[in-house]
């Protein structure tokens, strides 16, 4: 469903979607239809439908012009699926809008709601996110968390602002056809498709963490928009400040990043891809050599293929691959795995900010006793994570191997 709403079936077709999953095509028609009582294709076709309403209500473009942004391939399926979808034209689904809630503002930029199940505990999703943003790719900015991002079709500039009941979302696309896209990474990077009533009512079975879940209920685990681009920021922040690990990403960028322009705010550059930092000269590189051949291998492997990370990953092969490589430890690995590969029971026994709250809390401080008595919030470890960190202070201050 991930890949779905990644845009994979309108890219690749059904073949793409059944090829990165590793199952045949019939297998995957099967299972969905099993599951959910729709084939993939009726699926991205109802996702091709909700990607026209939002432009129909949001943006004055011409009703052909939308059709093509949706991913449709006719203006004739595309009045033909709106009326299906939504028992309304178009030009009705226009016509019903408020004024107050019609196009405005300037052509490409979207202001949209993303919803949420609620408890949502805003402070150390945004928290984390701010505190660890690279300059020119991220910023906080007038209470609002904003970043580049890098699409199949083009690169957006995303302003997310959390509100009691949603998460505001102002969107600048260099291509309309990214928006489907854009607002699925969007949602992943902040955890708001997560079930907090599931999670919480798991962790509050140990009378250890219900204090913590009871103080700040519906923390969710802060994700990523890329998952390559998370790998390599995990590598630079290996046995460093945030501070630096910032400030090496910071020189990659500026050296290496695409620039972008940014009327509403300070950034200036997507995040380089794997492409570009693999053919960089390693000497130019302002880090230990060990540290060094890591990040060289990394970037390598991930620009030929060799290593790919996404929502499909199986995470128990990653966890294995990744490990294989140089300078590779189990706190980069599982930390990649909770944040980009998606895996909500990933656990860090080895984080210090873990181990210096499970010890004030009076949980076993050493990795193997912690990961013994962490069985029992299952599948859910990653988040016991988030309520452990916010016991402590300085929760990200200095990353090991």
């Amino acid at each position: 469903m991930r890949l779905i709403a990644d845009g994979i079936v309108d890219r690749e077709g059904v073949p793409g979607l059944a090829a990165r999953l590793g199952y045949s095509t019939r297998q995957v028609e099967r299972q969905l239809l099993a599951e959910l009582g729709a084939g993939p294709l009726a699926i991205a076709r109802a996702q091709r439908a909700q990607t026209a309403r939002l432009l129909i209500e949001t943006t004055p473009l011409p009703m052909a012009e939308i059709a093509f942004a949706a991913g449709f391939s006719s203006i004739r399926t595309f009045n033909d699926t709106v009326r299906e979808v939504f028992a309304l034209s178009p030009s009705e689904l226009r016509a019903r809008v408020p004024a107050s809630r019609g196009a405005q503002g300037t052509p490409g930029v979207l202001a949209l709601r993303l919803p949420f199940r609620a408890p949502l505990n805003p402070d150390n999703l945004f928290g984390h996110l701010a505190a660890t943003a690279v300059p020119g790719v991220e910023e906080w900015r007038d209470g609002a968390y904003r970043r580049t991002l890098r699409l199949p079709y083009g690169h957006a500039i995303v302003s997310l602002t959390p509100e009691p009941d949603h998460v505001a979302c102002r969107l600048t696309l260099s291509d309309l056809r990214d928006l489907p896209v854009a607002i699925s990474r969007c949602r992943r990077m902040l955890d708001l498709d997560a079930d907090p009533v599931a999670v919480d009512e798991q962790l509050r079975l140990d009378p250890v963490l219900a204090p913590l879940v009871d103080k700040a209920p519906g923390r969710r685990v802060p994700r990523t928009v890329d998952e390559a681009e998370f790998a390599i920021r995990a590598v630079l922040g290996q046995q460093v400040s945030t501070a630096a690990a910032r400030t090496h990403a910071a020189r990659l960028v500026t050296a290496h990043g695409e620039q972008v322009d940014d009327a509403e705010g300070g950034l200036t550059h997507l995040f380089p891809s794997p492409e570009a930092l693999a053919a960089l000269d390693p000497e130019s590189l302002a880090m230990p050599r060990t540290r060094r051949a890591t990040f060289t291998t990394l970037v390598s492997q991930l620009a030929d293929g060799t290593l790919h990370l996404g929502v499909e990953s199986d995470w128990a092969e990653t966890r294995s691959r990744l490990l294989s490589l140089p300078g590779f430890g189990p706190w980069t690995v599982d930390v990649i795995a909770m944040r980009a590969l998606g895996d909500p029971d990933a656990f860090l026994p080895t984080d210090l900010g873990i181990r210096r709250a499970a010890q004030e809390l009076g949980l076993p401080s050493t990795p193997a006793a912690l990961t013994r008595r962490a069985a029992a919030w299952a599948p859910w470890r990653a988040y016991a994570v988030q309520y452990l960190w916010a016991t402590d202070s300085h929760p990200i201050n200095f990353l090991p191997v």
